[in-house]
């Protein structure tokens, strides 16, 4: 229901007194109708047609309310406010088109007691509102300040009728007089719902003043910014006029304007430039808006850059392969020691693309421990092929746009990462390190998982869209490589577009030999230490590795070895030109103390202490299983930080105990009598896992049958309840960190025979290697019976 208000305010010709009880409501949506007040009312909707049609045949008078949400078509009870108006229909007009047009003035206020009836229109029982009417001083004065202040408001306003300030200074009452200016305010509705709502007539004015004030604030804020926009404007077409006199003048002068001579420029570098069809298109396209532009205009940057990253980018420009796979094979040997996988499957990408030339690139994931070379290893790789290499750090990245890029509607937009890496390495077929890819975060800004998902897949990467560009870009020639430490954080359809290769940790032989062909040479070098002046036996470079170094790869080898070097140096610049040997025996004197003490294996059986392995952040520990005894009942109690999965595997290897071996055991009411504590040592540490299960079902075992465990067996493999033993995963590194203790033989899932080929012929040598089926081989194999 539409309304319009008036400036007509006239004594009604019905009284309050002959308001009937019960109402026709007529809700309004754009208006409050206040007392007095004249009001034209257009009516379309059939039920109002019929509410308008019966009002007029009874006493025509409708109860008028506003509505809480003007876009609620057809309200009800609850959508509109308990305050209105009661009006008397004073004209009427039907239209040819159905609609209806109503004259209607406000009577009094009303209050809804009661909804009587719902279809097909509102009724309900009302109440009039009585006026509070004071003659005190605080009433007078409000009077005079809306009084005045309204005038004010009318002289500075152009859509305000000057008759407004006779109406108002010819009235008397203040109640009247703030429905007067209340219905002409330009204020929210729900202001003035407040303003009816309010029977007092000093409270009235006064809220009625507070909102003039804020009126008139507004009023003075509107002058100012106009005056602003009219000196904005003023200047703008002085500086127009000023810059269209200049080019009249360099024209007289003869001279070429520089914008001229650079969008030329442009134009030669779009038609020498070896871009694709669709990319010469819309870079031609972009300078033609270009030329039609204003230098001084915001957007004319915009443009100018885009087009400057169009034309920076490699779209036709390669380099061409390496595929001399003996020189390449060189390289890798040259800049890395073993990993003899990888290097493999490099040389067999080279194979295949001497074969194939217009073979797609590839996608690989490098996974493992910090410090072993995967970063390096990609460096060597685009040596070793002859190609650009380019390295994007996606550790902490959670922004989708990085990847993508932004579109060109930002300010200070720029293309994603993998564009702009793109243009630095100055071809279209790099070897592309996408570093950390397993600390990709994701927020309200996207999910950068997700956009890489298009980067890597070989289907769709030849056609990859920046946001920035928007236009096709071919990646497909692009040799990916992607870096890990661990797999669990990778999401599942990423990991499924890469092909994966594990780097394990490296064993002291390893390092050894690392730190004399690799680091030693490199650190000597960068210190200014002659090599001649320094050396470092083969024992002193495996006590560093063993006693202050705890990790995987070879980082903090470095370190070590560089401090060695600095302190030489330092002696070398004081003067003393000795040559230096370290040794086990002085490598204190050069790093201080024993930083680490590696776990070794005990010195001899103990009862309810088996020795389990475990794959750790930066390679393989063994872990110390302890389990006593203590009066109870049969409860199990776990400590060491142990994970949900773990404490599990606990509860599993009890159960199983318990049914297999109770029955054998020399105290049968064992668990009736005790409760069983088991605890693995380094608290601090949080742990997890399933592997452990067959460990710690020995060490019950151990704690049943009150027989010591061997202090030279290390187990590892996942238990269920029936007793069979599943695969793990880290074999490799669980069995270098038991050669490392010195462990004699390692028991180990069947189903793991496989990784066997993975582990160095020399720690094989020196264990006794045994794959399991079931739990009761370990326990068999690791309780000392006699």
């Amino acid at each position: 229901m539409k309304s319009r208000n008036t400036l007509e305010f006239e004594e009604p010709g019905v009284s309050t007194g002959s308001i009937p009880s019960e109402l026709a409501i007529l809700p309004i949506n754009d208006a409050v109708v206040f007392p007095l007040m004249m009001v034209p009312l257009i009516l379309r909707d059939p039920n109002l047609l019929r509410l308008a049609d019966e009002a007029l045949a009874e006493h025509k008078i409708i109860g008028a309310f506003t509505q809480k949400n003007a876009e609620t078509e057809h309200p009800g009870p609850d959508d509109i406010y308990r305050v209105g108006t009661a009006i008397h229909i004073q004209k009427m007009i039907r239209f040819p088109n159905g609609e209806m047009r109503l004259l209607a003035q406000g009577i009094a206020r009303i209050e809804l007691t009661e909804v009587t009836q719902v279809v097909p229109y509102l009724k309900g029982r009302v109440r009039p509102l009585d006026e509070i009417e004071s003659d005190t001083e605080l009433h007078k004065a409000y009077v005079q300040n809306v009084v005045r202040t309204f005038s004010k408001m009318v002289d500075e306003s152009d859509t305000l009728a000057d008759e407004l300030k006779i109406i108002i200074n010819n009235i008397k009452e203040g109640g009247r007089l703030a429905d007067v200016i209340a219905t002409n305010l330009n204020i929210e509705l729900d202001r003035k719902q407040k303003l009816l709502e309010e029977p007092d007539a000093t409270e009235r004015l006064k809220t009625l003043a507070r909102y003039l004030a804020d009126e008139m604030e507004v009023m003075k804020l509107g002058r100012k910014l106009q005056a602003d926009v009219k000196k904005e404007m003023d200047r703008e077409q002085r500086e127009y006029y000023l810059r269209q006199q200049l080019k009249a003048i360099r024209r007289e002068l003869g001279e070429d304007e520089d914008r001229t001579v650079e969008t030329e420029e442009m134009r030669e570098k779009i038609d020498s430039a070896k871009l694709t069809p669709q990319a010469r298109e819309v870079a031609i396209k972009e300078l033609d808006r270009l030329q039609k532009m204003s230098p001084g205009a915001a957007e004319y940057t915009v443009s100018k850059t885009y087009i400057d990253w169009i034309l920076d980018l490699p779209w036709d420009t390669s380099t061409d392969d390496n595929l001399d796979m003996i020189e390449a094979e060189k390289i890798l040997d040259e800049d890395h020691y073993d990993l003899e996988r990888v290097k493999e499957r490099i040389l067999e990408f080279l194979a295949v693309k001497k074969l194939k030339r217009s073979m797609k690139g590839s996608i690989i994931c490098f996974a493992g421990p910090p410090g072993v070379g995967k970063t390096s290893l990609g460096k060597s790789i685009a040596r070793a092929m002859g190609r650009k290499f380019v390295r994007i750090s996606l550790g902490g990245m959670r922004d989708e746009a990085e990847i993508r890029g932004h579109r060109r509607t930002y300010i200070g937009a720029l293309p994603g990462r993998i564009v702009q890496g793109m243009r630095t390495a100055g071809t279209n077929n790099p070897v592309f390190m996408l570093d950390e890819i397993d600390k990709l975060g994701s927020d309200f800004r996207g999910d950068p998982a997700s956009a890489l998902l298009e980067v890597l897949d070989p289907a769709q990467n030849d056609s990859f869209e920046d946001h920035y560009l928007n236009i096709p870009f071919d990646l497909s020639k692009v040799l990916f490589i992607a870096t890990a430490n661990v797999l669990d954080s990778v999401p599942r359809p990423l990991l499924d577009r890469m092909e994966v290769i594990e780097l394990p940790g490296y064993i002291t032989l390893d390092k050894v030999e690392i730190a004399k062909k690799y680091l030693l040479p490199r650190q000597l070098d960068d210190n200014g230490v002659p090599a001649k002046v320094l050396k470092f036996s083969d024992d002193a470079l495996r006590h560093i590795i063993r006693h202050y170094t705890r990790e995987a790869g070879v980082r903090e080898l470095e370190r070590k070895l560089g401090s060695i070097c600095r302190k030489v140096a330092r002696r070398l610049a004081g003067g003393n030109k000795r040559a230096v040997s370290v040794t086990a025996k002085n490598v204190r004197e050069f790093l201080g103390q024993e930083e680490y003490h590696s776990e070794i294996a005990r010195k001899r059986p103990m009862v309810g202490v088996v020795t389990g392995l475990a794959k750790t952040f930066d390679g393989g520990e063994i872990l110390f299983i302890e389990s006593v005894k203590v009066k109870g009942s049969g409860h199990l109690r776990l400590t060491g930080q142990l994970g949900g999965v773990m404490r599990e595997s606990a509860e599993a290897a009890l159960s199983y105990v318990a049914s297999h071996y109770l029955s054998k055991a020399p105290d049968k009411e064992f668990l009736n009598r005790w409760d069983v504590h088991i605890h693995v040592p380094a608290g601090s540490v949080p742990k997890d896992g399933p592997s452990a299960g067959v460990a710690i079902a020995t060490t019950i075992a151990s704690l049943l049958f009150d027989r010591p465990a061997r202090n030279d067996v290390a187990m590892t493999g996942e238990l269920t309840l029936t007793g069979q033993v599943l695969g793990i995963g880290g074999l490799k590194d669980k069995v270098i960190a038991a050669h490392r203790a010195g462990i004699k033989t390692v028991l180990f899932p069947d189903s793991n025979r496989r990784d066997l080929e993975d582990i160095p012929d020399i720690i094989k040598k020196d264990l006794n290697l045994v794959p399991i089926h079931r739990a009761s081989e370990a326990i068999d194999k690791t309780i000392v019976w006699e």
